[in-house]
């Protein structure tokens, strides 16, 4: 904790992913794979529906970024495709409304603040040290509305919902607020999101870890780095920074 410590004497911007960092999301988007391959099961198990959707979401990745919308139609694109090569009954009209339904549910989820989130968000803005930034991805629609459910928008000076979390796309942002990598630091829940490309540029990261992650943001092996800091989760939070 003392180097966390050491870091932030320096540190004027610190930057927070908003999905499972400041509220609850992925656990939202299994339930609704869950509640798909049973309205799916007539066409193939569910480790196989699962497998074809991760699949086509990595496809439509390019074209349709990230965020309840992309999943949506990536959700019909699957199961289209199961119907055309099942000699089952084909989808019905009544069943594609329905996953078109499940997948527009993930737009209006509960706002379920995770544990230590608006704490530490007060005691940091309250501090007067520290620039407080939301830096996300997905449909910058869906992504500005959940924060303004929230409650937590009035935190924040600044709101970057990126396309994707690169390298490029950090650097950029660093730019937008004239900030220099040693006085950044980055708090988040996806290493490979949120950390990797953050720790690439020279700035300082945080890793909070969450119970549920989605396959395309896992890494394989241990990160270390001398700018990589972690807790056990996000109620640790208000403890590690000790404002």
């Amino acid at each position: 904790m003392n180097k966390i410590q050491d870091a932030l004497r320096q540190v004027k911007y610190i930057a927070f992913d908003a999905d499972d960092t400041l509220w609850v999301n992925e656990p939202y988007f299994r339930e609704a794979e869950r509640e798909y391959c049973a309205l799916l099961e007539r066409f193939a198990a569910g480790e196989e529906i699962i497998s074809t959707l991760y699949s086509i979401e990595m496809k439509n990745l390019a074209p349709y970024g990230y965020g309840a919308k992309a999943f949506t139609l990536s959700l019909m694109e699957t199961a289209i495709k199961f119907s055309n090569l099942s000699k089952k009954s084909p989808l019905t009209p009544q069943e594609m409304q329905r996953i078109i339904e499940i997948g527009t549910s993930l737009i209006s989820i509960p706002i379920d603040i995770l544990p230590g989130v608006e704490q530490l968000l007060k005691e940091l803005s309250g501090s007067g040290k520290y620039t407080l930034v939301v830096a996300t991805k997905g449909d910058l629609l869906d992504q500005q509305r959940k924060l303004e459910r929230s409650g937590l928008a009035g935190y924040f000076h600044h709101i970057e919902v990126m396309s994707d979390k690169n390298r490029e796309a950090y650097l950029s942002l660093l730019g937008s607020l004239d900030c220099s990598p040693e006085e950044f630091l980055m708090i988040g829940n996806s290493m490979k999101s949120d950390i990797i490309p953050v720790l690439d540029i020279g700035a300082y990261a945080l890793h909070v870890p969450f119970y549920s992650t989605w396959e395309h943001e896992k890494v394989d092996g241990e990160v270390v780095h001398p700018n990589l800091f972690t807790c056990e989760g996000s109620s640790q939070l208000p403890e590690l920074f000790r404002i």
